[in-house]
């Protein structure tokens, strides 16, 4: 201040009120432009809030690193090509809440009891006794320690995940048992499914540096993050209401819309479907018709479709284009016409969970509703 009023003195003061006059315009002009923190505004109209401040609006008070889960939340964003919405916002920290309570790698519950379960489980397909297993999992593993020592104390998925890499690498046994397949399927902050992740990048170059391979990648929470961004929102789903999508993510895409087609099928044929969203049968045996591709046939004549054309439509049940197909358009107009109302073109998936981290009986409606409850939630903070 004190250099300030000594230029004055020097330099006149007709020079030091025009500089001054003109600083506080530029002032003002750019807190009109930034308006408060976070936000970018026009004269003559409100403030928006920028990207980085509706994800942290939207993330727990106190949640820690909150500077970094924006930031990775962002690039997410960006990297996948979805707006930031509040809505897209609220919806993927929706998911993130329901599935780890905003834990990178969360700790499961006597992980090591349900490891040997699966590592039992497996044996017996394997046809291979309990006793040889167990034994030659006693073996030292790369860090000194037995496979058994560290599988009685792993505590989350990625440590439980590290010991399958090592057992199977390193052990001739685990390539038996697992068949390079690591049973630690869906991981990370948002539980994404590893197939899910790989089929992905295959489609989208994954924008981080890999340091091992993509399904490692997911465990991290920029790649979790990305990914399960990617498969709550980056797809055309026909929903209105986000109900449907949440349920999609615990039920895999487009299965909401699938069981609403399920059940346009029952009521046309009035034979009883389980609405679960899978049209044809799990892929190793989606060569046999199963129960949705029986009953449809069962109405082919009234649809003016043959047998290949309707399985054909129905191969295409995981992707935007089924809407699209004769099939679809005419088993709804059937139904709506049948019903004297336009049938609903999503619905719930009736699928029961199951896997050996939950305690309680599960269904995908349940899933659904709570995160749809804390999307709700988010919204209205």
């Amino acid at each position: 201040m004190s250099q300030h009023n000594a230029s004055c003195s020097r330099q006149g003061i007709l020079v030091c009120v025009m500089t001054a006059a003109w600083l506080a315009a530029c002032t003002t002009d750019r807190g009109q432009a930034e308006g408060s923190a976070g936000q970018i505004s026009t004269p003559g109209q409100p403030a928006v809030a920028s990207p980085r401040a509706v994800i942290e609006h939207a993330l727990p008070v106190t949640l820690a690193d909150r500077s970094g889960w924006t930031g990775d939340l962002l690039a997410g964003f960006t990297a996948v090509g979805i707006e930031p919405t509040k809505e897209h916002v609220c919806a993927t920290i929706a998911v993130i809440a329901q599935e780890s309570s905003f834990q990178v790698d969360p700790v499961v519950p006597k992980l090591g009891a349900i490891a040997w379960q699966e590592i039992d489980a497996r044996a017996e397909r394997a046809h291979v006794p309990h006793s040889v297993v167990h034994g030659v999992l006693q073996l030292k593993s790369a860090n000194g320690q037995s496979y058994a020592d560290r599988i009685d104390h792993a505590r989350t998925e990625r440590e439980l995940s590290d010991i399958y890499e090592d057992f199977i690498a390193a052990v001739p046994l685990g390539r038996t048992l697992f068949a390079d397949h690591n049973p630690i399927r869906t991981r990370g902050p948002m539980q994404v499914n590893v197939v899910f992740a790989e089929r992905y990048a295959k489609l989208k170059r994954y924008p981080y540096p890999t340091k091992l391979s993509v399904a490692d990648e997911v465990f991290t929470r920029r790649g979790g993050v990305y990914f399960g961004i990617a498969h709550l929102l980056d797809y055309a789903a026909p929903y209105d209401r986000y109900l449907y999508r949440f349920a999609d993510f615990n039920a895999g895409q487009y299965a909401s819309r699938n069981a609403a087609f399920q059940n346009a099928v029952s009521r046309l044929t009035g034979r009883p479907l389980i609405a679960d969203g899978a049209l044809l049968p799990h892929e190793e045996d989606a060569s046999n018709a199963g129960s949705t591709e029986l009953a449809v046939r069962a109405i082919s004549g009234r649809l003016r479709l043959a047998p290949d054309d309707i399985h054909d439509a129905l191969q295409q049940a995981k992707l935007p284009e089924f809407e699209q197909t004769t099939l679809y358009r005419r088993v709804f107009a059937l139904a709506d016409q049948a019903s004297a109302r336009p049938l609903p073109r999503a619905a719930l998936p009736q699928i029961e969970l199951h896997g050996p981290k939950l305690s309680r009986k599960l269904t995908t409606a349940w899933y659904a509703t709570r995160v749809d409850e804390r999307f709700r939630r988010c919204l209205n903070r």
